[in-house]
């Protein structure tokens, strides 16, 4: 199965070119995979370039939770970080998405000085 990079998957949400965005959904429809690190990039991106709102980067991810073509790594890890993040925008995805991945792997708890971090369960601050 084909790996995406950040930048596919940005011309996915983003929309913002053409001929990028139709290269990009091609290549989705025949089936790809999309790991942790390019999908916080690209919710980055999202955020930092594309100035968009924490509903927005809900719901992007929301649609790339239930698009056909891509697979991505740790769904269920990716669904409990968009769990968190829904109940602290503030804190931003890729926050979420550390805590749980460190949640799944069994190495709790998450070590951190970030104050509004170290409020959710399995979190610690240092």
């Amino acid at each position: 199965m084909l790996a995406v990079d950040t930048n596919v998957l940005v011309r996915l949400l983003a929309r913002d070119d053409a001929r990028q965005a139709l290269a990009a959904d091609q290549a989705v429809a025949k089936g790809a995979w999309v790991s942790h690190l390019v999908l916080a990039e690209a919710i980055r991106v999202l955020d930092a370039v594309y100035g968009r709102a924490p509903k927005q980067v809900i719901a992007a991810l929301d649609l790339l939770l239930v698009q056909e073509g891509l697979v991505l790594q740790d769904a269920d890890v990716i669904h409990a970080a968009l769990t968190q993040f829904r109940t602290k925008p503030a804190l931003g995805f890729s926050d979420c998405l550390v805590l749980e991945i460190a949640r799944k792997a069994g190495h709790m708890p998450l070590a951190t000085f970030d104050k509004a971090l170290a409020r959710l369960p399995g979190a610690q601050k240092l």
